[in-house]
């Protein structure tokens, strides 16, 4: 059967898995979830009333969370790229820049996200603030971990950069990384001419007003 996923394609963990399916030319079916497809909802909540996307599907098998999805296609359906290396300290490497992106940087970013979808402008400047004073930290410190680095975790582009690429186009657009942090913008740029990463901003370049801090007229 060909793996299933459901997702939408503005949605930052969704992207991760993308990439991740993108790297190896992973045959897969996607299932957005929108207003407009209420069938594709039906079957997510059927199948995972956590309400909490991505979901892949294969066969009788589903997984959620994104790095599982990815630790998972690694196992069941490698391809020529492989996203963690065989190596089990260096996986560990892989693993823990996989989660300092999710957890620093796309979790910090969306303190801003959830306070503008409030509407309430108290709410919306306490989110803004709690995002610009996590990012900043973690930007400081991905500058000095990423000089004279290609990638977050060795010379291979892997599980790490899948969750950096969408982690950081959308921490930039909440609070945009200082002119200072030149090891860290390069960074960025480098993930967004990845071919991957390319395919995955532009699927969710139509739904760019959905973003509510306004999206910036870049990237």
């Amino acid at each position: 059967m060909t793996l299933v996923l459901f997702g939408h394609p503005f949605s930052s963990y969704t992207q991760k898995v993308l990439i991740a399916l993108t790297e190896n030319a992973t045959p897969f079916d996607f299932r957005c979830l929108g207003p407009d497809q209420p069938d594709n909802a039906a079957e997510w909540l059927k199948r995972w009333p956590i309400r909490k996307f991505p979901l892949l599907v294969d066969s009788d098998r589903q997984l959620a969370e994104t790095s599982i999805i990815i630790e998972y296609l690694h196992l069941a359906h490698p391809g020529p790229a492989p996203l963690l290396p065989d190596d089990a300290m260096a996986a560990l490497d892989v693993r823990f820049m996989d989660r300092f992106f999710d957890q620093h940087v796309m979790n910090a970013a969306q303190h801003a996200v959830d306070g503008a979808l409030t509407g309430d402008p108290v709410k919306r400047r306490d989110g803004m603030a709690m995002s610009v004073e996590k990012l900043e930290r973690a930007y400081a410190w991905l500058e000095t971990y990423l000089t004279n680095r290609t990638w977050a975790a060795g010379d291979t582009f892997s599980m790490a950069d899948c969750a950096a690429a969408p982690a950081l186009f959308y921490a930039d657009w909440t609070h945009p990384i200082a002119n200072g942090y030149t090891a860290l913008r390069a960074y960025r740029t480098r993930l967004l001419t990845r071919p991957s990463v390319m395919k995955a901003v532009e699927g969710g370049r139509p739904y760019r007003h959905l973003f509510p801090l306004e999206a910036p007229d870049r990237d």
